[in-house]
């Protein structure tokens, strides 16, 4: 981990070093514990040129008066030495900091006056720094400073030197009186004078932080606003509590609800809090023990009759715990801890038995209430130990948390309800199908699938739950990257155990019908659709009859059925329930995903902003993230490459744990970085599309990450490997039968087998593609074998021209504007290899429709042909009238080099020399004002 790291203090900073450089200056830096008051001074030190001294008031000290001054002064002896001559009156201090006495000059017979002889040490104090020239002397804690300290330093601000800067941080909620100086303080004439307050960093400044620390990009959204809510965004309680977390955590999803769950409060921190409430009175500690075993913001009214007190007394502990910031009111009279890891720590102090009489109390003060707050009663029931009062609260807050769409309340009740141990057998079956319902709507998979899994085997599930839970733990199980091939058997078995139950088998063999996951070949995942399709005349219960439409429809578009578009009109557009909308949205998500597999881009569209909306409004979280990502991929497709990346990494993140959608995003953003020539990156992203692992892959995204593969494999001429990866890619494919997904992965493998001499092999990609779509609808698959076509001709000796301008008109027709300007030059290949006029009019319109799209490397592989062929390429790099501002290939560099490239990386991706690769950067480091190469990664270059 990293602790240096100073993050979402830029602002703060700035103002730091603009005001202690207007000397003489005062800053006063104001914040409470924990917020970063020394690490923003520490950044300060370490970048100012001044000398430095600093010293440091402490809280349990020996009677030391100026004792933060004087240690700070000790630090002055290398600047001492410099000194020619230093005033008489500097004596006074030989005493008081004797490392310095044999620097300053023989003291004077003392006066025996205290006042006197404590005014010639201020004079001292002020000379020596006078005599230091520039210095910074810094107090940390002033809060604990003794008053000597304090009139020291006004003293020394009412005439300052007039090269010093004095910078002091302290906790105003500590400070005696709350006036930092000791009393009211003015500036003199001429004196710099700031406050600086620090705030707690936002949610952003959370995660970046978090990132950081942890070492790792993979830090979510919902980890950070988790992380936010726990620690109040205060950098000391942050650093605690990911320095608690095991080494190697992913900070997403699920280590974010692991937080919210509790754990162990950092050492440091309740040690600190038991400090603070040590030294409060024994009814504000018992207002503060009763605000953390209460556990939510409350009244203070409300807080008052829990922790048993009212008028005067009550008002009292108010005061006090606001005062030390131990509790804080958001201004509306509502009494909370500053943030939970806080509560957790002052929870610890509070005794087992007074805990349980807490708890006690608090379900009979919310159970007066109307309408109950149910996940609170559930809570100090369990904690009560009331284990009917947690059952039946527990039940219904889950219930309740349903019936609004939050199932990320719901799924951990329910978890933690099937994990009491004496549960009757009616319970455990209505929890567990409850469990395997909620799972379905939320993002958590892998938890609740555990607890189904150990539920499967409990004697107490009787048969007829045991096939509904089964198809839960099914449908589950295909989420997860290594659970698609035990998640189909286990639908199988539950196809079976629900016989009984003809439409529940029906939602079974529905979900066994859609053919994208594992190697299942597409003839066996057709028995399973036909069965599901013949169910749904006959299913009389709406929300099942769409479930089971949603999966059919999307499936028959999937594989290019000719039938789809009447099937597609039958689709319900609106549900009268909050369970049909949500089936609605998968509906018509589903459908969108289908249609981006096999080419119909515009139409997929139209039903993705439908169904990512019904999403939204019906709180399905899972089907929201499959819309996400095939909205990522969509755009891809279209040419919408703006701000792709930057969109598509976070999801990423965000939904590693779900494995159909974490494989697209990262099959897309291994595009873009092929396209930018960033080839390590893009192949690391291609690695993680199910390549490796068809059995448990989306199939028609690992075929996109093997033609990726093959794709690098070429541009390094590795003709070997391009050919194993086309083997592997054709392997599946052909054991899918689902050749309405070959449109990424034929003219890839064509090529690799052409580039290896297997003029055979090639032919028969192109012959089974041939034959594999005849009488479907797909249109992307169908532009692809155009390609596979004009590379087979080109290698025989033909021309090739009229397929690949045929795969480039079909790629227009679809909207696929890369794939159209790869076709078309394709196509422009034969009039540069007769060379020509044309030929560099055809160079150089490939070289423009590639810049435009952002696709860096083809763009500059076509400049570095036409360089070859002698044609002077327009200058894309800091032509006048760009001034400050990054050029096109400025900007190109400027990326490259936010992503880690060194030069001659860069220059191998644009086709430059190292030389004019490092003029470039040179540019892009002035331009931006930044100081070294490592800055740029933190500057937004869309």
């Amino acid at each position: 981990m990293d602790p240096t790291a100073l993050v979402g203090r830029d602002d703060d900073l700035g103002r730091l070093r603009l005001a202690v450089r207007r000397t003489p200056a005062l800053v006063q830096v104001e914040g409470e514990a924990g917020v970063g008051k020394s690490r923003l001074v520490r950044e300060l030190i370490d970048t100012d040129p001044a000398p430095v001294l600093i010293g440091y008031c402490q809280q349990l000290r020996e009677p030391f008066i100026l004792g933060a001054v004087l240690e700070a002064l000790r630090r002055a002896r290398p600047g001492l030495r410099q000194c020619a001559e230093l005033n008489p009156v500097t004596a006074a201090l030989r005493v008081a900091v004797p490392e310095l006495a044999d620097l300053l000059p023989e003291p004077a017979a003392g006066t025996g006056d205290p006042m006197f002889d404590r005014h010639l040490l201020f004079r001292a104090v002020r000379e020596v720094l006078a005599a230091l020239g520039p210095v910074l002397l810094v107090i940390e804690d002033l809060h604990w400073a003794d008053d000597g300290t304090l009139q020291l330093l006004r003293f020394l601000m009412a005439d300052p030197p007039p090269e010093l800067a004095v910078v002091v941080t302290y906790r105003r909620e500590d400070v005696a009186g709350g006036i930092p100086l000791g009393t009211a303080y003015r500036p003199g004439a001429g004196v710099t004078s700031e406050l600086l307050r620090v705030a707690p960093l936002d949610v952003a400044h959370v995660r970046a932080m978090a990132a950081a620390i942890l070492r790792t990009d993979a830090v979510s959204a919902e980890f950070a606003a988790e992380l936010h809510e726990q620690t109040a965004g205060l950098p000391f309680v942050l650093e605690e509590v990911l320095r608690s977390l095991r080494p190697g955590v992913i900070a997403d999803g699920a280590a974010a609800r692991r937080l919210s769950d509790g754990g162990e409060v950092p050492v440091l921190l309740r040690e600190s809090v038991a400090e603070r409430l040590a030294a409060l009175s024994p009814e504000a500690a018992r207002l503060v023990r009763a605000a953390a075993a209460f556990a939510t913001p409350a009244t203070v009214d409300l807080l008052g009759d829990f922790a048993q007190l009212a008028g005067d007394r009550l008002r009292a502990a108010v005061i006090e715990t606001l005062d030390g910031s131990i509790l804080h009111d958001d201004g509306t009279g509502v009494l909370a801890f500053r943030h939970a890891l806080a509560r957790q720590a002052a929870y610890t102090t509070v005794s087992a038995v007074e805990r349980r009489e807490l708890h006690e109390r608090a379900v009979r003060l919310l159970g007066r209430l109307d309408p109950p707050p149910l996940v609170q009663l559930a809570e100090h029931s369990r904690l009560a130990n009331r284990r009917a009062d947690w059952l039946r609260y527990g039940e219904a807050a889950a219930d309740h948390a349903l019936a609004v769409s939050d199932a990320a309340t719901a799924t951990p009740l329910l978890r933690r309800l099937l994990a009491e141990p004496r549960l009757t057998a009616e319970a455990v079956d209505r929890l567990g199908v409850k469990l395997g319902e909620a799972a379905q709507l939320g993002l958590d998979a892998r938890s609740s699938a555990a607890v189904l899994k150990r539920l499967l085997v409990d004697p107490r599930l009787s048969a007829s739950a045991r096939g509904e839970v089964r198809m839960q733990l099914g449908l589950l199980l295909g989420r997860q990257g290594d659970g698609v091939a035990e998640g189909r058997a286990q639908l199988e078995l539950a196809a079976e155990e629900l016989a009984a139950r003809p439409e529940l088998a029906a939602k079974c063999m529905s979900a066994l019908a859609q053919p994208f996951t594992g190697d299942t070949p597409l003839h066996l995942v057709a028995q399973w659709m036909r069965k599901a399709d013949a169910a749904i005349d006959g299913c009389a219960e709406p929300e099942l009859r769409i479930s089971l439409m949603a999966n059919i429809v999307g499936s028959l578009a999937a594989v290019g059925d000719p039938t789809m578009d009447e099937r597609m009109a039958d689709l319900p557009t609106v549900g009268m329930t909050l369970g049909e909308q949500r089936q609605v949205a998968r509906a018509h998500t589903n459908l969108a995903d289908s249609l981006t597999m096999v080419g119909r881009f515009d139409t997929a569209r139209d039903h993705l902003r439908f169904g990512t909306r019904a999403a939204e409004e019906s709180g399905a979280l899972y089907v929201l993230s499959t819309a996400r990502s095939t909205a990522i991929r969509l755009d891809w497709f279209t040419g919408e490459w703006d701000g792709l990346a930057e969109r598509a990494r976070p999801l990423l993140v965000e939904y590693r744990e779900l494995m159909a959608v974490a494989t697209e995003l990262s099959l897309v953003l291994g595009l873009l970085a092929m396209v930018r020539g960033e080839s390590a990156t893009a192949a690391e992203h291609f690695a993680e599309t199910g390549v490796r692992t068809p059995r448990d892959a989306i199939a028609h995204i690992a075929l996109g990450g093997s033609a990726g593969l093959i794709r690098l494999a070429l541009r390094d001429d590795d003709v070997v490997l391009a050919v194993l990866e086309a083997d592997a890619g054709m392997a599946l494919l052909r054991r899918k039968d689902a050749w309405a997904w070959a449109g990424e992965l034929a003219p890839a493998a064509v090529d690799a087998y052409l580039a290896a001499g297997r003029v055979h092999d090639a032919e028969d990609v192109a012959r089974s593609l041939a034959e594999g779509i005849a009488g479907v609808i797909a249109p992307f698959a169908a532009a692809a074998l155009h390609t596979c076509l004009g590379a087979i001709a080109e290698h025989a000796g033909a021309s090739g021209v009229e397929h690949h301008l045929a795969a480039a008109h079909a790629y227009t027709d679809l909207g696929a504007p890369y794939l159209a300007a790869v076709a078309r030059e394709r196509a422009d290949a034969r009039l540069i290899a007769d060379g020509g006029a044309s030929a560099v009019e055809a160079c150089a319109r490939s070289a423009e429709r590639y810049a435009d799209l952002g696709a860096t490397h083809d763009a500059a592989r076509c400049r570095h042909l036409l360089r070859t062929l002698g044609v002077k390429t327009p200058s894309r790099q800091g032509r006048r009238g760009y001034g400050n501002t990054l050029s096109p290939r400025e900007h190109e560099v400027a990326r490259l080099l936010a992503s880690g490239q060194t030069n001659n990386q860069i220059a191998e991706i644009l086709f430059l020399s190292p030389r004019t690769v490092e003029q470039h950067a040179a540019r892009v480091l002035r331009k931006l004002k930044l100081a070294s190469r490592r800055e740029i990664r933190g500057v937004d270059l869309r």
